[in-house]
């Protein structure tokens, strides 16, 4: 049930620039709603949104009750939660910007000693202006943070840059760099599953590990996105943040301590062993595809759907569209002793048969085999859309005569374990922002490392005469993603005989 704020909680303000925009309305506030209602707020916590959007306090709370309240249900405590609310209006960079931040120091003036959390739900673009424009306002305190949502630049040349201007205003222990997929319940649970059950470590290296496989699939297309898409595709919207971060969970060494730099040291020493893929190995060891017309399933039934360059309310296409990928799939290797030889693929796309992301560990077989039809055994990790963990084991189907094999899932879901709304990944990771907890967000070093593995295969992607493989919406993606596991006898999870 819902409590109370409670009393011992430091009392901050959360300033959200893009307050009004996308992120904000669909997670960032939904998220806090629910901290608040759980009673994980202070009393006198106020989030205060920041947008061009020209609305007064009573305004921005009519828009939130109008657009998030409603995907809430019957929320408990909604009236609390509108109180906290507050709005300033500010065009970074415009002539009317010094009126914006004056406004908004006289907001928080008298609230100095309140930790002071700038969340910048906006283009990375805006992050060193916004930065630079908060601390010429007198804003920035010793007790002030700043949150940077992903994509952090487009190449280790922009990221660098970014990270220079917010870091000549910020400290690295003020910089939050947010990547979503580390708050989700089941990677939280990877590291306890790795680190806090004996059987598993001296099983996870190359003596008993075939390969892993890390997958993020969506069913959705870029409908009114292609004008960002053209300057994303997949490998930066995904591959650079999301996937490499799981892999860099799975892979890593086992800390000293569960603090907060000494698994964020262990991620960075796994970015740092990546074999690099350059020149003509990117042609052997990615696939880039781009979605064409087809059909995908609704609940209404099957629906026909526009290819990429199509899509509708979006910008017209350019030479850059017909070039963009909307799938990726790379062969990763981890050159170190616990993981020699054992590969790692990565596979992320747009217009997929389903949307789930999941990790799937796959076993070797077994070194001798007494009974017929033994498979592999394989442990999958589903991220979304139900979070939960499946060992899958094989057993002897019941019955007199033959021993029939069959494998047999051991599940675990989270929300049916243990009987309770499963938290969204943004509560997790505003709670670690408001207490000054860093260790599931990516340090400088970190992403640095992670642009300077990918930027070769966009080099080498951009400078090729190929375009991207076309796939049909509604399809698993392109042939040559199949075949990147084929050339070793390998398939994907969802192709292997279950």
């Amino acid at each position: 049930m819902p409590v109370e704020p409670s009393a011992d909680r430091q009392a901050a303000d959360l300033i959200i620039f893009g307050g009004t925009g996308d992120l904000s309305m669909r997670k960032l506030l939904p998220a806090l709603y629910h901290c608040d209602r759980d009673g994980r707020l202070a009393d006198e916590t106020r989030i205060i949104a920041m947008s061009r959007g020209g609305l007064g306090d009573s305004d921005f709370r009519g828009k939130v009750d109008a657009e998030v309240r409603p995907a809430l249900g019957d929320p408990e405590g909604w009236d609390r939660f509108a109180r906290r609310l507050h709005h300033v209006s500010i065009d970074i960079g415009g002539p009317a910007a010094p009126a914006g931040w004056d406004a908004l120091a006289a907001l928080l003036a008298g609230h100095e000693d309140r930790d002071r959390i700038f969340y910048l739900a906006s283009p990375p673009m805006t992050f060193g202006p916004f930065c630079h424009g908060a601390q010429e306002a007198g804003l920035v305190t010793p007790r002030s943070r700043v949150v940077l949502e992903k994509p952090l630049g487009r190449d280790l040349a922009s990221a660098q840059a970014i990270n220079d201007e917010v870091g000549a205003i910020f400290e690295e222990r003020q910089i939050f760099r947010i990547d979503h997929y580390l708050g989700k319940e089941t990677v939280q649970n990877l590291l306890v599953l790795r680190f806090a059950n004996a059987f598993l470590e001296p099983i996870w290296n190359s003596l008993w590990i075939d390969h892993v496989q890390i997958t993020a699939s969506e069913t959705v297309g870029t409908p009114g996105r292609r004008g960002y898409y053209d300057h994303a595709g997949a490998l930066r919207d995904m591959v650079q943040n999301h996937l490499l971060n799981l892999l860099c969970l799975v892979a890593m060494e086992p800390p000293a301590h569960n603090d907060r730099e000494a698994v964020r040291d262990e991620k960075v020493k796994v970015l740092q062993a990546l074999r690099p893929i350059v020149g003509s190995e990117v042609d052997r060891f990615t696939v880039r595809g781009q979605y064409t017309e087809g059909t995908t399933a609704t609940a209404a039934g099957d629906v026909t759907v526009p290819g990429y360059l199509d899509e509708p309310d979006s910008t017209r296409p350019t030479p850059a569209s017909q070039r963009v990928e909307t799938f990726a799939a790379v062969r990763a290797e981890v050159k170190n002793w616990r993981w020699a030889g054992v590969p790692f693929y990565l596979r992320t796309g747009k217009r997929l048969p389903t949307r789930r992301s999941e990790i799937v560990v796959q076993f070797k077989e077994v070194p001798h085999a007494i009974f017929p039809g033994a498979a592999p055994n394989r442990l999958v990790l589903r991220l979304q859309p139900s979070e939960g963990i499946e060992l899958c084991l094989m057993a002897k189907e019941p019955g007199a005569g033959d021993v029939t094999l069959r494998p047999v899932p051991l599940s675990l879901s989270f929300a049916e374990t243990f009987q309770s709304r499963v938290p969204d990944a943004y509560e997790r990771l505003l709670m670690d922002v408001l207490s000054g907890n860093p260790t599931l967000f990516m340090r400088r070093d970190e992403v640095e490392a992670a642009w300077r593995w990918i930027d070769p295969i966009i080099a080498h992607w951009d400078g090729s005469a190929m375009l991207p493989e076309p796939y049909p919406a509604g399809t698993a993606g392109p042939a040559g993603a199949h075949e990147l596991l084929a050339r070793s006898d390998r398939t994907w999870h969802e192709e292997a005989p279950q």
